[in-house]
């Protein structure tokens, strides 16, 4: 019996409740168990009991046996001073206060049953530890919780955001650009793209808009593959007397092309088409973040990210072959991922921060009209009966394989926990 199942059952309120007594004989009732505390200090806060003919509020501390109270060091320390009861498993120890003082102690009764249930959940091999009992599990339950778990995932990615922001010094756009540069390395090459983006500032890119040739060559050049178009004659030598001269005016340091990866990517894939897009990107907008603003709704998103690549890139995937001619505009799939893991978390941010729940409503409402990802985990949850109906719920089944299933998290998990407490 593991302390965390402990602190489940007191939390459910999952035992007897009747004929409760401490280790010293006084009767135990149970007016308020308290809120669990997820900081430092005692497992439950703020718990009413009536102790012998004593109504007590204070903390509750659980452990698997009461010695272990000595063992955490707790008789020492001054934020476990408010507990008044010690709730365990076994009782192997008397245990004092700080103050000398004989602490009451309860052996909790705990159903085996629910504890083998916990123990065969997480002993299931698959990354979906609840498959094949999902349909045991009330479907609004479901629904609840997996909107819960995507607005936990766009908070965890707004993190990322505010740590952007803090280092531009508030700048919206900068930010912005900088996490859009990363979107554009899909995973593979997120953290080259972010490398380059920082290493060129939006200030300089933007005073050469009006020049495409000069925005691919900036970036380009600052992805470390411009020293490979010089070997080429025509387009790639201009790219490269281009770059040339701004990295001298602007005293820029590229990147080491040594940091891209093309191993196993498909070709409209490689980074070089990817930075020529997101060349085009930025050459067709003017203020990147204040254009998301304004956009209504998903279709206008997607006009605006469906970035082309220009004439040498259509018969080009990198500088020295010549391929089928091919426009290379961004692929639908593609968009939508940055519109899921960029444009929708920034806006999630940009209501927080700015207290425009309408910005926060929107993201959320965009989430929710753009449609599901398809990735391994997706498909684990199809094979298990699961199928998102939107991008909102396929976010949400991701932050539940990775936060709560592959650590076996099921005890923090409404899923787990109601299955657990359901008889075979």
């Amino acid at each position: 019996m593991t302390e965390e199942f402990l602190q489940f059952i007191w939390k459910y309120g999952l035992f007897e409740r009747n004929n409760l007594f401490t280790d010293s004989g006084d009767e135990i009732q149970m007016i308020s168990l308290g809120e669990q505390n997820q900081d430092s200090g005692p497992d439950f806060l703020n718990a009413r009991l009536k102790i012998g003919t004593t109504t007590w509020a204070g903390n509750v501390e659980i452990h698997q046996r009461s010695s272990d109270w000595y063992t955490h060091g707790h008789e020492a320390d001054k934020a476990y001073d408010n507990v008044v009861l010690h709730v365990v498993y076994r009782h192997d120890r008397p245990v004092m206060r700080r103050g000398g003082e004989m602490l009451p102690t309860l052996v909790l009764p705990c159903d085996e049953t629910l504890y083998g249930n916990y123990r065969e959940l997480i002993s299931n091999p698959g990354s979906t530890v609840c498959a094949g009992k999902l349909e045991r599990v009330d479907a609004l339950l479901l629904d609840c919780w997996l909107s819960s778990l995507a607005v936990e995932r766009l908070a965890r990615k707004s993190g990322y955001i505010t740590e952007q922001l803090q280092q531009s010094a508030g700048n919206w756009e900068e930010t912005f650009y900088i996490s859009m540069a990363r979107s554009f390395g899909f995973g593979l090459n997120s953290a080259p793209f972010e490398w380059v983006a920082r290493s060129l500032p939006l200030t300089i890119l933007f005073r050469h808009r009006d020049i495409p040739v000069q925005m691919e060559a900036l970036l380009l050049g600052q992805a470390g593959f411009l020293d490979e178009g010089s070997l080429y004659p025509g387009y790639p030598e201009i790219l490269v007397n281009e770059y040339a001269h701004l990295r001298r005016k602007y005293k820029l340091k590229p990147i080491g092309k040594h940091l891209w990866k093309f191993l196993r990517l498909r070709p409209v894939n490689f980074p070089t088409i990817r930075l020529v897009q997101f060349a085009n990107l930025l050459q067709r907008s003017d203020g990147l973040l204040s254009q998301v603003v304004a956009c209504q709704d998903v279709q206008e998103l997607m006009n605006l990210f469906s970035a082309g690549v220009s004439e040498f890139w259509n018969t080009h995937y990198t500088f020295g072959k010549t391929s089928p001619f091919s426009r290379k505009k961004m692929g639908e799939g593609a968009v939508y991922s940055i519109i899921i893991n960029t444009v929708i978390p920034f806006l999630f941010v940009y209501g927080t921060m700015n207290g425009r729940e309408e910005f926060r409503d929107k993201a959320l409402d965009l989430l929710n009209r753009v449609p599901p990802e398809t990735n391994r985990v997706i498909r684990t949850w199809n094979r298990a009966g699961v199928y998102p109906v939107s991008a909102l719920y396929s976010q949400a089944l991701l932050q539940l394989s990775e936060n709560y299933c592959k650590h076996r998290r099921c005890l923090s998990c409404p899923i787990g926990a109601h299955l657990i407490t359901l008889p075979h």
